[in-house]
């Protein structure tokens, strides 16, 4: 082997590891920086899931959240004592005297036979080491007795604290020890698009978990009624109402799951639930006072859309106008005035008049609240004193 030779090969073996070293060097480079985009990619679907554990493929993990949640989800069964339903068939043919002559075709109480006293079941959760619980009113309002099972199989007798049927919510309570009661969440904070659990009890299935994401918030299913529910496509059926809906991530309680929307009396891919922050003040009212102490502005409103917005001359095409005042108006002694659109309670926006009404009804009376309105071209700041309900009208108020 020549001279040249000899000397070229150390560097061609010398170029050759360094070439080796970069590569390999380049190659590690690579996967650091592609674990730390799938951990970043994966940050950002964990935020985007309110925080959810994420399993094997990416797929969100909803174990945590449905075990801080079963044991505080109860079923209730309520029924009617004989001695109610007596009371009920003597008013009834007391008002009508001739329908004990003509059996379950007048009336429905079967003649002078014993009327058979209704029972019903449902949902509820526990909110304190005390045993007060949460259900919805449909559940309760028909019945003088529930009986309460918990998670774990104990059952209870239970008491009516107090119901608010204009939101469809009902307090119970059980004297418990060992109680397992849910944490609160913020609903005002939930997002379209976010993962929740609905947990409850629907045809008799105890501790029943279902997933899907909110579809929709400010949901109203009927006029005049205080409505805004969060809309999800997690499947709830009967039994369910009363239950628990949850963010998905930390199994908080966000809603109580109220009603469907449906043609066959089962799930059809829409359920409501009442949002957290407006039952927390109904129930803590209930708790307190006995009955549900709403505040009101006493307006006449109507949805703003892009042609009211136009006729108006306003700037903004979602909101709600008002219309009218009641009398006594506190929102009109304040200062508000027909035609303006309010957009905002106390910060937050408002869309609709289900919105309004679920931020206004967060509060009671006496409490103040303040508005954002638009009004022409301007846009004002108007603080209101909230008052007490007034006399009923038949028009669309809040």
């Amino acid at each position: 082997m020549n001279t040249n030779v000899k000397n070229w090969l150390p560097m061609f073996f010398a170029a050759t590891l360094g070439g080796l070293v970069t590569v390999g060097g380049v190659t590690l480079v690579q996967q650091t920086q592609a674990r730390k985009s799938e951990a970043e990619a994966r940050s950002k679907y964990v935020n985007l899931y309110t925080e959810n554990p994420v399993g094997p493929g990416g797929a969100p993990d909803f174990t945590e959240a449905a075990s801080r949640t079963v044991d505080a989800v109860v079923h209730i069964k309520t029924t009617e004592s004989e001695e109610k339903a007596m009371q009920q068939q003597r008013e009834y043919l007391r008002q009508n005297p001739f329908a004990q002559f003509f059996g379950e075709g007048f009336g429905g109480f079967g003649g002078f036979g014993m009327p058979q006293p209704k029972a019903g079941t449902g949902s509820g959760v526990i909110i304190s080491n005390d045993g007060y619980i949460i259900t919805n009113n449909h559940v309760v309002d028909f019945g003088d007795e529930f009986e309460v099972t918990l998670n774990d199989n104990r059952q209870f007798k239970a008491k009516l604290v107090g119901r608010a049927a204009e939101v469809d919510l009902a307090v119970l309570k059980i004297d418990a020890d060992d109680l397992k009661p849910i944490q609160y969440g913020n609903s005002d904070q939930t997002k379209v698009g976010q993962w929740v659990l609905a947990v409850g009890n629907p045809f008799e299935l105890n501790s029943t978990v279902t997933a899907g994401i909110i579809s929709a918030k400010g949901r109203g299913l009927s006029r005049g009624k205080l409505e805004s529910y969060i809309q999800t496509d997690a499947p709830v059926n009967p039994g369910n109402s009363g239950g628990a809906l949850v963010d998905a991530g930390t199994g908080k309680l966000i809603g109580i799951n109220t009603a469907i929307v449906t043609h066959t009396g089962s799930y059809e891919g829409y359920s409501f639930a009442i949002p957290v922050n407006l039952v927390t003040k109904v129930v803590d009212d209930i708790i307190k006072y006995g009955s549900y102490q709403r505040g009101y502005l006493g307006v006449q409103i109507e949805d703003l859309d892009n042609d009211y917005a136009k006729e108006l001359e306003v700037n903004v095409t979602k909101g709600v106008v008002v219309t009218g005042f009641t009398p006594r108006s506190a929102a009109q002694s304040a200062g508000v005035q027909a035609n303006d659109v309010i957009i905002r309670v106390n910060g937050q926006d408002v869309k609709n008049g289900n919105e309004l009404t679920e931020k206004v009804g967060t509060a009671k009376v006496g409490d103040t609240v303040m508005l954002t309105v638009v009004r022409g071209s301007e846009k004002k700041e108007i603080s209101v004193k909230l008052k007490a309900q007034p006399s009923p009208e038949r028009v669309r108020k809040n």
